[in-house]
């Protein structure tokens, strides 16, 4: 696609983008899940991960609940957040006038998820500079790796939340259909508990969860203890899930009220 082209879909994001920030802005409750959770959750694990030896692991204090802190931004920022959103878009059908103008679908999808996504990468960088400054991880051993899981988290993150949205009936019903992926991804993708801490088999079954791959490579990337052969292969579990997860939505997504 060439320049002319991308220009004016880039002003039809950003100006998607704003509504929707705006729209966010409104929802006090969301507006809290997105901000205030995913900075407190982080230190009510600290005395679970007390009682583990991360030393035996090559983990610190630090690195873990600086992991933890990431994973539940893209969990409370970005999921369970968009699910809300586009569910709400889509009953008070915005979402259905948005598809009688020039925005493809790909486009009102992206576009609805720009203040959420922006709110968790922004998360996350700040509380990797905190975690830096207060807790002594000092800077990621391998930043690309932990930039690619990062960006591996955002866009797994949206796209399972559009997928959850289309069979979600009624924004009050988003919190309950929200809830498998965040206790799953909080019990099994090493967010809440290093999945290097777990038994080896039931570490390796974790390994395949929607978010391990991205906690991982974050995690890795500050560490510096991930090989070249465990970073391909996490990286390849992340692409595997991005695109499963982008084509489920291109088949199942909802674009009319659920009544």
């Amino acid at each position: 696609m060439s320049s002319h082209a991308w220009a004016p879909a880039g002003r039809r994001l950003r100006a998607l983008g704003r509504a929707e920030l705006a729209l966010l802005g409104r929802n006090r409750g969301a507006v809290f899940t997105a901000l205030v959770v995913p900075l407190t959750l982080p230190f009510t694990v600290r005395p679970a991960l007390d009682q583990l030896d991360l030393e035996k692991q090559g983990l610190t204090l630090g690195t873990t609940l600086l992991t933890a802190a990431v994973g539940f931004s893209l969990l409370f920022a970005v999921y369970t957040s968009l699910v809300g959103a586009y569910v709400a878009r889509r009953e008070e059908l915005v979402l259905k006038r948005l598809r009688t103008g020039e925005l493809s679908d790909a486009e009102i999808l992206t576009g609805t998820a720009l203040p959420a996504t922006g709110i968790g990468l922004a998360q996350a960088l700040l509380l990797s500079v905190g975690c830096s400054v207060l807790l002594h991880t000092g800077a990621p051993r391998a930043p690309y790796l932990t930039l690619l899981g990062l960006a591996a988290g955002l866009v797994i993150s949206a796209a399972l939340a559009a997928l959850t949205a289309s069979f979600t009936r009624s924004v009050e019903s988003a919190q309950v259909t929200a809830l498998p992926m965040v206790f799953l991804s909080m019990i099994g993708s090493g967010i809440t508990v290093p999945t290097e801490v777990l038994p080896d088999r039931l570490a390796s079954v974790c390994a395949l969860l929607p978010l391990s791959p991205a906690i991982r490579l974050v995690r890795g990337g500050w560490t510096g203890h991930l090989s070249a052969y465990e970073a391909l292969g996490a990286t390849a579990t992340a692409l595997a899930w991005a695109v499963v997860a982008v084509f489920a939505v291109r088949r199942w997504f909802r674009w009319e009220p659920r009544r």
